[in-house]
């Protein structure tokens, strides 16, 4: 498996900052969060993308295979979805996505 440079996560959050995203850390890896909100991280042991979107959109993604399910130390997290290196040209639209999602909460 290819991990992803971190140069690709902070190119494509730039716009998110910019807008008044904030940078922070979720469980020790990189994050963007807004309002107070995480909504999208990138796992420095994978590579992969983490956004949050709404538990129906995850499983989705899981089941047409563009994404895995988000579970640190065991457990599920429903509402936050892993999408592996190599999409990285689908990472920019489920951040918005995720934002999106995080906002309306």
């Amino acid at each position: 498996m290819t991990k992803a440079d971190d140069g690709v996560f902070w190119d494509l959050a730039e716009p998110f900052l910019a807008g008044g995203a904030e940078h922070s850390t979720m469980m020790g890896n990189p994050c963007l969060r807004s309002g107070g909100a995480f909504f999208a991280s990138l796992d420095h042991r994978s590579g992969d993308l983490i956004v949050k979107l709404p538990a129906e959109r995850v499983d989705e993604l899981i089941e047409c295979g563009e994404a895995k399910s988000f579970s640190p130390n065991g457990r599920r997290f429903k509402e936050w979805a892993s999408v592996p290196p190599g999409q990285e040209t689908a990472w920019q639209a489920l951040m918005e996505e995720a934002l999106e999602f995080a906002g309306a909460k």
